[in-house]
């Protein structure tokens, strides 16, 4: 069977398969030659059979709820004043500091945090539960103290924020159609 998709090569050293708003992506190594990846994703046929029908309803109800530049830079404005007083609150309960703030529309993260400590936020989470805002916010915070997703990471997150896994779970079931309305063009 074939799919179109998109390869992102990096320096990674496997291939990923995902789903994204943007249709079927392909994480791959530099090195990997195109039939071993075709390969790859033909092995993987039953599972995208069975998920992108769904993210493909789910970008089309995004879409049918697009935002407007308008609306999306309210939604800025909104994370800009909520989102930096919830790092504020959890991250003396965590023992952690973090540089700047900055919110952004992006098609694919909901936060991340550099070395240097600094936050990078989603505005589009203004539309999920608060919940979610807090769980993506302590989980941001969390990596200044572990740089990675090990088991340590999770201890971390869930000492401050035990209802973790069901406002992620939220997230990963309702973040595809929240990205999808992000405007055309961004």
């Amino acid at each position: 069977m074939k799919y179109e998709y998109k390869i992102i090569r990096s320096d990674r050293k496997t291939l990923a398969i995902q789903i994204t708003p943007e249709g079927l992506v392909v994480r791959a190594p530099r090195q990997m030659i195109a039939a071993e990846i075709e390969r790859s994703v033909n092995a993987h046929a039953d599972w995208i059979e069975k998920h992108l029908p769904k993210a493909e309803r789910t970008r089309e109800a995004g879409r049918a709820n697009r935002l407007t530049v308008p609306e999306l830079n309210a939604l800025a404005e909104q994370a800009l004043r909520y989102i930096p007083a919830r790092a504020a609150f959890y991250a003396p309960k965590m023992g952690v500091t973090y540089g700047r703030i900055t919110i952004r529309n992006q098609h694919t993260r909901w936060g991340s945090c550099s070395t240097k400590g600094n936050l990078n936020f989603n505005c589009l989470l203004m539309l999920a539960p608060k919940e979610v805002i807090d769980s993506v916010v302590v989980h941001e915070l969390a990596h200044r103290k572990e740089m990675n997703h090990s088991p340590r990471f999770y201890a971390v997150v869930k000492s401050v924020f035990p209802e973790y896994d069901r406002w992620h779970g939220w997230l990963k079931e309702h973040g595809a159609e929240l990205l999808a309305r992000l405007p055309d063009g961004d």
